[in-house]
């Protein structure tokens, strides 16, 4: 047998690649978009790849089980179990295996026991793998998907918090909790391979390895210590990350099934003379680094530099419109990739940002200080200071007169801002306070400061903060 593992550093998503060496085939488990990688790993070994097997409908990321079963001819192993709501919509013209819990399939001579693990999403279930071929009559590992994570479990809430469907994160979370029972009855020796690591938005406190064990998990993830389904229910649901919105999106285009982008799918460089348009039609993201962005851009672009573009541009981009991207022309391919893998389809192209500057069309500049320079007005009223840190982040610690505006839901909560008074913009460090003072100034609101080295800044130089004032925006 062979296991490769994959990992999404942007999107914290991690992906697995079996392989059958006597039957010379191989298997895909939680595949992203970007399946060149396991095309190119299959090849490599010999092997060719004939099935997918997904855990869920996935909301973080798009799926690439479509575009497998579209290019290779992978049969597709997809839960059946759920409500009728979450069924798989794209699978009539391909291979495909409908599955529930107690059902099992072979890859050769590796077979995979399905368990029905739902709590993160009715329909998510689990791969048990045995690798028959080595001789082995007990299971090896287990796929978990987004229900067992190294140090965390999935999270029950996202249908509801990022769906819209009320009054399922209660109800999941009870499912999830029998299926944590159910996950601490399997034998402790098996290996745990999760979809997902540190960083990833389903789940809480994710540990940063790759793997582990049942055992382990059974004796440190502080999820699965509950005994008491009450006590469990109120830990689970309480102090999760804030689920982006664009996580609605890909729960529909997984299961509607993701538009194929077939080999050599790619993206061109535009002539400048359709930037006008493209600002009046569309969102325009600039992956300039914010400094440069601060000294000149073009007014009703938004910034999110490339190294951001996969946690936050799912927030700020505007799904029913066309995005236009101002890169360097070696950046266009890679920044597409990344919207393309949270479902941002319509990339018309990319404007050149060396043309753009020397242009003359980045007439639009804003301000930076330090809290030295701006403690004083802030301390006495005299700017309006917004903090767009998360929620448990302004929780542990805040600017008194901050008002706390999540980066994310900002486009959507500009009410009582304008340009008749000066506004602070704070994060952390600088960087998300940047792209938000570029989210107001697309807005029109002008006045804009963005304050440099943010609140880790502010209480490096003895300035005063507060605690213990929930937010709620």
């Amino acid at each position: 047998m062979l296991l490769k593992y994959f990992y999404d550093q942007k999107l914290a998503h991690a992906s697995y690649l079996v392989g059958c060496q006597r039957a010379q085939e191989a298997l895909v488990v939680d595949p992203g978009r970007d399946i060149d990688q396991y095309i190119e790993m299959a090849d490599r070994e010999g092997l060719k790849i004939t099935a997918v097997a997904e855990t869920h409908i996935h909301a973080d990321y798009v799926s690439g089980a479509r575009e497998l079963a579209d290019r290779v001819g992978a049969k597709l192993y997809v839960s059946d179990e759920g409500p009728a709501d979450w069924k798989y919509l794209y699978l009539e013209p391909y291979d495909h295996q409908l599955v529930h819990g107690g059902d099992h399939f072979m890859l050769g001579k590796i077979k995979f026991d399905v368990l029905h693990t739902p709590g993160h999403t009715p329909e998510s279930i689990s791969f048990v793998l045995t690798d028959q071929g080595g001789g082995a009559d007990e299971p090896m590992g287990i796929f978990t998907g987004d229900f067992v994570f190294v140090g965390s479990i999935g999270r029950p809430d996202l249908l509801e918090e990022a769906a819209g469907i009320a009054g399922t994160a209660e109800p999941g979370a009870r499912d999830l909790f029998r299926s944590a029972e159910r996950f601490k009855a399997l034998p402790e020796y098996l290996q745990v391979w999760p979809a997902h690591g540190a960083g990833s938005a389903c789940g809480k406190g994710l540990g940063a390895i790759p793997s582990s064990t049942v055992g382990y998990e059974k004796r440190f993830n502080p999820a699965l210590q509950f005994t008491d389904e009450e006590e469990f229910v109120r830990y689970i649901l309480a102090d999760q990350p804030e689920a982006p919105k664009y996580f609605a999106v890909m729960k529909r285009v997984n299961k509607e099934g993701p538009r194929i982008l077939g080999a050599g799918h790619h993206h061109s460089m535009l002539d400048l003379g359709q930037l006008a348009d493209a600002v009046k039609s569309g969102t325009v993201v600039d992956l300039t680094a914010s400094a440069e962005f601060a000294k000149g851009h073009v007014p009703g672009s938004i910034n999110i530099p490339l190294g951001m573009l996969a946690a936050w541009a799912g927030w700020l981009v505007d799904y029913d419109k066309p995005t236009h991207l101002i890169c360097k022309p070696e950046q266009l391919e890679e920044a597409a990739r990344v919207l393309h893998k949270i479902g941002v389809e319509n990339i018309v192209g990319g404007f050149d940002a060396e043309q753009v500057r020397s242009s003359g069309l980045a007439t639009e500049v804003y301000a930076t200080g330090t809290p030295a320079d701006l403690s004083a007005a802030i301390e006495a009223g005299e700017v309006k200071l917004i903090d767009v840190r998360s929620s448990e982040e302004w929780n542990e610690g805040h600017i008194e007169q901050a008002e706390h505006r999540f980066l994310g839901r900002l486009p959507d909560n500009l009410r009582d801002l304008s340009g008749d008074q000066k506004i602070v913009v704070q994060c952390r460090s600088g960087g998300r306070s940047a792209i938000g003072v570029s989210v107001l100034q697309a807005a029109g609101i002008k006045n804009v400061v963005n304050l440099t080295g943010g609140y880790t800044a502010w209480k490096s130089a003895g300035l005063p903060s507060v605690k213990g004032q929930p937010c709620c925006t």
